[in-house]
């Protein structure tokens, strides 16, 4: 089974990320505006074994202020709301999460950037009219991260929580 952990942040005016999201994110609709803590993961643990090992790896993590501002563009055409505030708790959460039976499902390969993925274009003149667009995308986001949540992907796409651990 495949298997994500995220944060789902929850701010007063998601319904402009939503908005943006609408226009360029093929996955709007189908998983809520998320920043990603483990990507995409086969696993046979079970969800009582996962839910222990995020347990024991959060123990001591408090809650955490984060804001997120400015969207900018990846190489492979994706739109990102990129984190101001928070990143290096959300970097914690991402290498704390990446050890114990986790830890060989890290890529080396990327190199970790927390953010809330709001669009996907197919090609690069897609890409340059979604900068323009969103050029003046300038409000601020701003919540406070309580909890860390376990996906489980259906196949079909759509997202079911499999558990949430709160931070103390």
């Amino acid at each position: 089974m495949q298997r994500a952990i995220h944060i789902f942040p929850e701010f007063e005016n998601m319904n402009v990320i939503e908005e943006v999201r609408q226009k360029y994110d093929p996955l709007q609709g189908i998983v809520p505006p998320h920043i990603t803590l483990v990507f995409p993961f086969e696993s046979e643990m079970t969800s009582a074994q996962l839910e222990r090992q995020v347990r024991e790896t959060l123990v001591g993590v408090s809650s955490f202020p984060i804001q997120l501002k400015g969207i900018t563009a990846t190489l492979d055409n994706y739109l990102f709301l990129n984190v101001k505030k928070g990143n290096d708790n959300i970097i914690d959460l991402h290498d704390r999460l990446y050890s114990g039976p986790l830890a060989g499902l890290m890529s080396r390969r990327h190199t970790y950037t927390p953010h809330v993925t709001v669009g996907k274009v197919k090609n690069e003149t897609e890409l340059q009219t979604a900068l323009i667009e969103t050029k003046s995308f300038t409000l601020s986001f701003d919540t406070i991260v309580t909890k860390v949540t376990s996906e489980i992907i259906e196949s079909n796409g759509n997202s079911t929580i499999e558990f949430i651990v709160s931070l103390s």
